[in-house]
Parts: structure tokens; sequence; C-alpha cells
């Protein structure tokens, strides 16, 4: 093989992969009402600095803020989220996990660590690490901060469904 055709197997492969994760821990947590866009959007929240704007959010998920609107709306109606007023901005909008959404993330964790358990049973640690010193070289290299911004959870692709 090629060194050009392993890099696009490699390329086309992460494209896979990631796609093919996601789907799997979407169909895991549909019975929980959770989708990507809301389940992504809950775990950035509760580790992201308080206090997080619509913008800021929206920035960590890499969608635009308008795109996200739907999403915070069914968490706001579900009662796991709430949006208060910023001091001196009108529009902007500061985002808060309640209580409530407390049960829904420890659910989004044991669920997504059922599934890393899964897929990383016979893959050893030097494995891995070697893995993530691609994805970091890449990352810096499509001009992002690195993949210290991805979430802890199984998911690294850049853009998750809107619903």
């Amino acid at each position: 093989m090629t060194e050009r055709s392993l890099r696009e197997r490699f390329g086309i492969g992460l494209g896979q992969l990631s796609r093919l994760w996601r789907k799997e821990l979407d169909r895991r947590l549909s019975p929980y009402g959770l989708t990507e866009a809301r389940w992504l959007a809950l775990l950035l929240l509760s580790r992201m600095p308080q206090p997080v704007t619509q913008k800021d959010l929206a920035a960590r998920i890499r969608v635009q803020g308008p795109t996200l609107v739907r999403t915070l709306d069914w968490l706001e109606s579900e009662g796991l989220i709430e949006r208060r007023p910023i001091a001196g901005d009108r529009r902007a909008k500061a985002l808060r996990l309640t209580d409530r959404a407390r049960p829904s993330l420890a659910r989004i964790e044991e669920v997504a660590e059922g599934l890393r358990n899964e897929l990383f049973a016979d893959v050893d640690e030097a494995e891995i690490l070697t893995c993530l010193a691609v994805f970091e070289r890449l990352s810096e290299r499509l001009g992002t901060a690195g993949l210290q911004d991805c979430p802890p959870n199984p998911v690294s692709a850049p853009r998750p469904s809107d619903e």
C-alpha cells in the first residue's frame, strides 16, 4: 500500500468511525430522549467555566448560534437548563444547568463509558496514546487548539446533528 493510499484510507476511516461511534451512542441514548445535539450540549455545558453564553457553547460545539437554538429550547422545556439575562447585555443569555440535568448527565456518562469499554476491550494504552498523538498533530495542522477542547466522551467529531 502506498503512503498516499494509506493516508487516504486513514482519513476516510476516521470519518466513518466517528459517524459510526456517534450513531451507536445516539442509539443507546435515544430511549432517554437524548440526541447527539442534546447530550453534547449538556455534557459540554457541564464542563465549561460558568457563566456560559449560547455563543460560547455554540463555539465549543462548533456550530452557529442559531443552529443551537432548537436544542436549547428543548433542554429548557425539559427543565434541564435555564437561560438567564446577563447584566449589561440585553441580547445575551447565560445558560445554566438545573439540578434536573444531573440524572441525564450521569446517564450520558454511564452509557458513553459502557460503549468505550466495549470498543477498547482489546486495545492497549500504547495504541491509544499513538492515535492521540497523531490526532493532536493533525488537529494542530488544521488550525485548531488541539484536542483539549474535545469533550472527554467518545465523540470527537466537529459537528453534531441538530436533532
